[in-house]
This record gives structure tokens, C-alpha cells and sequence, in this order.
């Protein structure tokens, strides 16, 4: 714990320090002229860059209500002629959606219009009656024991499945109906709309068609529960979710720069995604003419956003905050502790992920999972502290907000599978050599 303190007061120092230095954004340039206030994270994002492992990389790091610090190296895309990678350069956070689509609930549950123990059937009618898989290797079923519920879907442990996890008779199910909320390159996106719900009544609807691979409450499982709390939003709000999500979240935070669609004005700072055959990195997605440039079939509350280095910066500033930001407040302290909290039903642990999914690493014994991020349970040397907020996304985004501590912190890069290089410990451990000098 008292290390973690230390983490803690040298950040803030750090960030003091950069503050007075006028260094809260770094020069525009691919290799900053001047001198980071963070140099071992500097060094390592560098060496990414040198050692080819990544076109570009953005990270912000904050602590209290100092001035942001972002660390950046290389460029959007491969070609020489791309921007440099800074602060607004957008880039596809895909996992990291489900915690904003997390925080639009929690505000819901806030002003009384969703309850956390509340059945899912009070808002989409289709769930009440679900049934559960009898075995992976069928679709035969038999009635679900008790209703999903709002704490369920958020927490991973309603049941449902995901195409990026399921396997066997129920993926195939999944892929037949559509129930995919998740853009790649415009090539799966054709084929994917073929048979994709075109709204995200239509979607949710299908989805409760489908058995469930458990029982509601008793496993975690990585699953679509985020976007289908998607649709819950959209009833208990009276207004479409996306719109939600803007007029009450983007807006008062001043994200400016986050997106479903991005607009084509922006199109010149959204980074090409790109896939790793082999030791080979070949474009995806370019930037200039993304899937991303068009509007998805719905707004997937589960994988669906593009966004700024900057901008999740002030996503995760609220957090670390207390649910207020610069004057805006969208949640009480309580409920955002509560968000930030382990949330799991009794008797549930968290089993972790596969690191290509982007999310935590972690076991029972170390790790819960809160609204729709997971949530450390002890403190682990060389690991983020306990009561630690945090998830990833599939092209190797990540964040964490430690509320205890008031510290928070933002990468950025987008490729594909996202546990090619460990930049989760690497920059750990490059931010503890950096605070070390202020201890």
C-alpha cells in the first residue's frame, strides 16, 4: 500500500512539474524536441517506433487535477507522409465502449429510471421468458431459473454468449442471426450486414431469441450484455442511445472527438487499424477510407466507438473524480464508487480473458469485475492498486483510473490481435522507473 501511495504523490509531482513547465502537451512532432517529463515512458513508446512493432502510440497520464500529460511517438500509419500521433488523433477503442455505455446506466440508475437489480424484461419485454444451453455442443434448452438482470448485464454474467468467445452450434447461431456489433474493415462489415438486425430494438429482440450459455448469476462470461444494456438505455431514457450517449456524456465533458461514424472532417486524424500475420503488420482499415467513415447498422455499446487519447482522458478524469468533472457533474460519488466497485453476484468470480480480447489479466483472487470494467481486489507489486478501475480494447487499447489515489492513465494504438506485444507491463513498469526518481 505505502508504494502504491508513493506511485501516487510522485505522479502528481511529475505532473506538477510539467504543469509549471508548460509541458502539459507535448510538441506536435513524431519525436518531441522537448525533454518528457516522463523519459522512461518516453523511451519505451520510442523504442515501439524504432523497433517497428507499431506505427504510432498516444499515452495520458493524470493524477488529481493537474494538467494532463501525454506521451507520444511515430504516426497514424505506416507511410512516412501520416501526422504524427498526438492527443486528438482518433483510434479505435472497440472493449473500451462498454465502460462509457457502463456510465450512461449508472446515471440512469442515478436518477431512479433503472434499478441494478432490476430485470432486464422491464425494459425489452423478449428477455423474460429465456432459456439456457443444456450443452455447448447443442441448441436444445431448458427455461432459465430466474431473470436476467441490469447487474448482470453489466458485469459479464447474464449468460450471453459472443462471437468472439462462443463456440460450437450457439456461434453459429450467433453469426446466422446477426448478433454481431463489432466493425473491422469494410470487407467482414458487408458480409456481417447481410444478416446484422438493422436497429438496436431489432437486435436486442434477437438476441433473447438465443439460449444462453448459463444459467443468469452464476458465471462470468466476456459477452455482448453491454450492447444489449445498449437498448435498456434507450427505453429507460426515452431517447436513442447514441443520442444519449452524446447529449448527456460527450457533450458536458467535452468529447469532441468521439464518434459511432466518424465525421468526414476528421477523417485525416483517424489512425489506419491494422492485423498481424506472422511477424508481418499488413493495413486493415486505413484511415482515410475506414468502415468507420460510415455509419454502423446501430450503435454497438459494446465495441462501437472511435476516440482521442484527449477525450478518454476526460472519460477517465470524471471517473477518478467522483462522478464530477470541471464543474459538470454526471454522477454522485456513491454511484461512482459503486460503478468502480466489484459488482459480481455472490458466489461469481472472474475468470479473466484471453489477452487477444484486450481486457485484464487477472484471477479470482486478485481481480473483480465492476460495471463494465474490471476492478483489482489487492494490491500485487508492479500492478495497478487495489480498488484499480480498468479494461481494454481488441486493437491494444487500454486505461485504468485508480479513484483511491487519483491517478488515471490512457493508451492508445490499433492493431489486431492486441496482445502482440505486453504493452500493459511495459508500461507499467516503465511509469514506476519514472516515479522512482521522486521517491
Amino acid at each position: 500500500m505505502i508504494r502504491q501511495m508513493v506511485f501516487a504523490g510522485a505522479l502528481a509531482a511529475v505532473l506538477a512539474g510539467a504543469a509549471f513547465a508548460g509541458q502539459a502537451v507535448p510538441s506536435p512532432a513524431p519525436n518531441a524536441a522537448r525533454p518528457s517529463p516522463l523519459p522512461a515512458t518516453q523511451a519505451l513508446f520510442d523504442s515501439y517506433i524504432r523497433e517497428d512493432k507499431m506505427p504510432g502510440i498516444v499515452g495520458a497520464f493524470g493524477a488529481g487535477d493537474m494538467p494532463t500529460v501525454f506521451v507520444s511517438a511515430g504516426r497514424i500509419a505506416d507511410e512516412a507522409t501520416a501526422p504524427a500521433a498526438g492527443p486528438d488523433s482518433l483510434w479505435r477503442v472497440y472493449s473500451m465502449t462498454k465502460p462509457i455505455t457502463a456510465l450512461a446506466a449508472m446515471m440512469l440508475i442515478d436518477e431512479g429510471k433503472i434499478k441494478l437489480d432490476e430485470p432486464v424484461s422491464d425494459f425489452i419485454p423478449a428477455f423474460k421468458n429465456m432459456r439456457v444451453q443444456i450443452s455447448p455442443d447443442s441448441l436444445a434448452s431448458k427455461p432459465a431459473a430466474h431473470a436476467i438482470t441490469i447487474r448482470e448485464l453489466l458485469t459479464h454474467t447474464a449468460g450471453l454468449g459472443y462471437t468472439i468467445v462462443t463456440r460450437g452450434p450457439l456461434l453459429d447461431a450467433y453469426e446466422k442471426a446477426g448478433i454481431t456489433p463489432f466493425t473491422a474493415d469494410s470487407k467482414s462489415e458487408a458480409r456481417m450486414r447481410l444478416t446484422r438486425p438493422k436497429t438496436l430494438e431489432e437486435f436486442a429482440n434477437k438476441v433473447a431469441t438465443l439460449p444462453l450459455i448459463a444459467e443468469p448469476g452464476t458465471k462470468w462470461s466476456y459477452s455482448i450484455g453491454l450492447d444489449v444494456m445498449g437498448r435498456v438505455i434507450e427505453v429507460a431514457s426515452g431517447m436513442p442511445f447514441d443520442y444519449f450517449l452524446q447529449s448527456r456524456i460527450f457533450t458536458p465533458l467535452g468529447m469532441t472527438s468521439t464518434f459511432f461514424t466518424v465525421p468526414a472532417r476528421a477523417a485525416n486524424r483517424l489512425a489506419t487499424g491494422y492485423v498481424w500475420v506472422g511477424q508481418g503488420r499488413i493495413p486493415l482499415d486505413r484511415g482515410m477510407s475506414s468502415v468507420f467513415l460510415q455509419p454502423p447498422s446501430f450503435p454497438y455499446g459494446g465495441a462501437g466507438l472511435v476516440t482521442s487519447a484527449r477525450d478518454y482522458d476526460r472519460f477517465t478524469h470524471l471517473l477518478q473524480d467522483g462522478g464530477t468533472l470541471g464543474g459538470v457533474r454526471l454522477l454522485k460519488p456513491e454511484t461512482a464508487a459503486l460503478m468502480m466497485s466489484n459488482l459480481l453476484p455472490p458466489g461469481v468470480v472472474y475468470t479473466s480473458v484471453s489477452g487477444a480480447t484486450g481486457g485484464t489479466a487477472g484471477g479470482p483472487a486478485t481481480v473483480g469485475f465492476g460495471a463494465g470494467g474490471s476492478v483489482n481486489l489487492v494490491d500485487v507489486p508492479g500492478r495497478a492498486a487495489k480498488g484499480t478501475y480498468a479494461w481494454g480494447g481488441a486493437a491494444g487499447t487500454l486505461f485504468w483510473v485508480d479513484p483511491v489515489r487519483h491517478t488515471r492513465g490512457t493508451v492508445m494504438v490499433n492493431y489486431l490481435p492486441s496482445d502482440k506485444w505486453p504493452i500493459r507491463s511495459d508500461v507499467t513498469h516503465a511509469l514506476l522507473t519514472d516515479l522512482a526518481r521522486y521517491r
